[in-house]
């Protein structure tokens, strides 16, 4: 069983090697140690997701999942809610450092980064971190599934998380924008979910699908930013 884990941990975490060897061949500005950081906190935001799904379901507000109304307010707001307002909790502090650490050198953030790319850049890690660490819980209470988390959950998070972070940043000059991008975090997150529960061949596929289509569209919108930061 360890073996296992250990065999999930490292798939799940080839994204994050992926994402750190991207930022440093184009010479972002996200040092390692932010980088290491933001894996961090999204490994912690896993543990307060657990703990508001468990008090979500010991109040019984909730719906039975006795029909197709209590299946969607569980994947939609006991799952998928929970974990993308976990990340938003705790990307604030995170932000919140990262923020006073560079005032004290003379500057908000590191030179040559915007606000909105930062926080897509972050939370796109934030979410690696969070998928990192879920893949293995997930693989040990589910191996038969395990491998399908392995290779999308990273992913996925990824994009949902690089949304959430740029709600955070946006949310003072536009909130009705970052209100969007933190539920599209959540409608992504819950329609993958829901694919993977339905019954059918195709379904898992198309689960696969969403997530690398949201990824690839979170790295384009992290590219655009270094472009136009770049002058180019």
């Amino acid at each position: 069983m360890i073996g296992v884990l250990i065999v999930l941990i490292l798939i799940s975490a080839i994204p994050a090697g992926a994402a750190f060897l991207w930022f440093r061949l184009s010479r972002y500005p996200f040092s390692p140690r932010m980088f290491l950081i933001s894996l961090l906190v999204g490994a912690t935001s896993l543990f307060i997701a657990l703990f508001l799904q468990n008090f979500l379901a010991s109040i019984g507000i909730l719906p039975p999942l006795t029909d197709r109304r209590g299946l969607f307010v569980e994947i939609f707001v006991r799952i998928a809610f929970t974990e993308e307002i976990s990340r938003f909790l705790l990307l604030i502090p995170m932000f919140l450092v990262f923020r006073r650490f560079n005032q004290s050198q003379g500057k908000e953030f590191p030179e040559g980064i915007s606000a909105d790319t930062m926080g897509k850049a972050a939370g796109l890690i934030v979410g690696l971190g969070f998928g990192i660490l879920e893949s293995a819980i997930y693989g040990a209470s589910y191996p038969r599934n395990a491998l399908l988390r392995a290779f999308t959950a990273a992913p996925l998070h990824a994009a949902c998380g690089s949304r959430v972070g740029s709600s955070v940043m946006l949310f003072r000059e536009n909130s009705t924008l970052a209100v969007f991008q933190f539920l599209s975090a959540v409608a992504i997150h819950g329609l993958y979910n829901l694919l993977l529960v339905t019954p059918g061949q195709l379904s898992p596929w198309i689960a696969i699908l969403v997530a690398i289509s949201a990824l690839v569209s979170s790295i384009q919108a992290i590219s655009r930013g270094m472009r136009m930061e770049n002058g180019e």
